[in-house]
């Protein structure tokens, strides 16, 4: 029968796990954490078949659980026939070498899985590059445990593949590692090098930018791709957009203006998550460079989720350890249009919503979507004032060029030059301030 299952798997069929919890107490979001676990596995293809927990005073140092839990653990894999077991909290090279042996199957951990689902995400060569680092960084102190597990499992996608057993192939297996990390270290920082290009020319046409933050699944990229639809920003490509975690790796920029003089670019970023690997933030630390250097951050929240509050907290929190929680920001409470009893959120009735510094709306609605873009464009160019310019006609370029940036509200030609009425930033005003004049 196990001979038929697994010649069933080679062929397709979905990985069968079981996923383990132990509750310390140090965790306040545990049985939240849990239910991610489980969302994580099935975005990861895996069908979640077995599902343990267990409370204790402190996690054990051998094996992250007490010896009679492991062996109701390996009787669960047994019944269920798993081919994986996948715990919620980090396990230690240790732990992972001792779980494997007992439970004769392979151990992830939560980080484990997140940096497996980023594997399978990854469409751009800079986002292969940046989660093969934050793999190979969290590889090389597991690799004992990695070998064992993954010979049990029959090998793995990516960088992960069984390269046999030993301490002299695990020894070539840490100079190897510690070769190509070397060599993606080269690759990302000439991808860095190049962005930071494109966000130097951005930089020079003085446009604001806002950057798209907050929880995996949160509605981002819908939020990206409607804007642009509204905009009619049609040679702008929009970006994949999926109901699933992480659907969305890659940074996406994009130019948002529907004409008015006041566009903004719009950056799209990867979402955030409870536990999110330490390694994947430092790897995508370029990428995120877009969030740090944000004159304003919508921080979209996904409303109709009952754990949005600590959504909101783990994003807050990510923020701060990317050095950009100082950054102006927008909170987008998103899909409303899912919150069947709002009466018990104290939400609004009707949406869009705009107050102080929230938004309450659904970004499948165009009104909220209208709202949202005249909010952000308040919030951006508040600093604007009305001013008349008098330009003499030998000066026609910053005549023009103040019609190019600014909202003109009329042009007249006089016989000593052109005087314009204008709402300007701060800056075309002190470039062209000699030219200012009173109404």
């Amino acid at each position: 029968m196990e001979k038929n299952r697994n010649e069933d798997q080679v062929q397709g069929e979905i990985t069968r796990v079981i996923l383990v919890g132990v509750d310390d107490g140090e965790d306040p979001f545990f049985e939240q954490s849990m239910v991610e676990l489980s969302n994580l596995a099935k975005a990861c293809d895996k069908q979640v078949v077995g599902l343990l927990k267990q409370k204790l005073p402190k996690v054990h140092t051998a094996l992250c659980m007490g010896q009679g839990k492991v062996e109701e653990l390996a009787e669960l894999v047994k019944l269920k026939e798993a081919d994986e077991v996948i715990f919620d909290n980090t396990l230690s090279p240790t732990q992972i070498r001792n779980l494997v042996k007992l439970l004769d199957v392979a151990v992830l951990d939560r980080t484990n899985l997140i940096l497996d689902i980023f594997w399978l995400r990854a469409k751009t060569k800079e986002a292969k590059l940046q989660v093969e680092t934050a793999k190979l960084k969290y590889m090389l102190p597991r690799l004992v445990g990695l070998h064992e597990g993954l010979t049990r499992k029959g090998g793995a996608g990516g960088s992960l593949s069984s390269k046999g057993e030993g301490e002299k192939q695990l020894e070539l297996d840490r100079r190897r590692i510690e070769q190509r990390l070397s060599s993606l270290r080269r690759e990302l920082k000439e991808a860095e090098g190049a962005r930071a290009v494109t966000r130097k020319k951005r930089n020079l046409s003085q446009i604001p930018r806002v950057a798209l933050v907050g929880y995996t699944n949160a509605g981002k990229s819908t939020i990206m791709n409607r804007m642009l639809r509204y905009t009619k920003r049609k040679q702008e490509k929009e970006v994949f957009e999926k109901n699933m975690l992480f659907a969305t790796l890659e940074t996406s920029v994009r130019l948002i203006d529907k004409g008015d003089k006041r566009p903004f670019f719009l950056s799209d970023t990867v979402g955030f998550i409870h536990k999110l690997p330490h390694d994947l933030v430092e790897a995508f630390h370029a990428t995120l460079e877009e969030v740090r250097e944000a004159d304003l951050i919508l921080h979209v929240v996904d409303y109709s989720d009952e754990y949005h509050n600590d959504h909101i907290r783990v994003t807050n929190e990510t923020l701060k350890e990317i050095e950009a929680s100082t950054i102006p920001q927008l909170m987008i409470y998103n899909k409303l249009d899912c919150l069947e009893e709002k009466e018990d959120r104290n939400c609004p009735s009707m949406i869009p919503f705009a107050k102080d510094d929230a938004i309450y709306l659904s970004a499948i609605q165009e009104e909220s979507i209208q709202t949202m873009v005249e909010l952000i464009q308040s919030k951006l160019y508040a600093k604007q004032r009305d001013v008349v310019f008098k330009i003499p006609y030998e000066s026609a370029k910053i005549a023009a060029d103040i019609q190019n940036r600014c909202q003109v509200s009329s042009i007249e030609y006089l016989e000593d030059g052109i005087k314009i009425h204008a709402n300007c930033d701060s800056q075309i005003c002190s470039k062209y301030d000699i030219y200012m004049v009173e109404a």
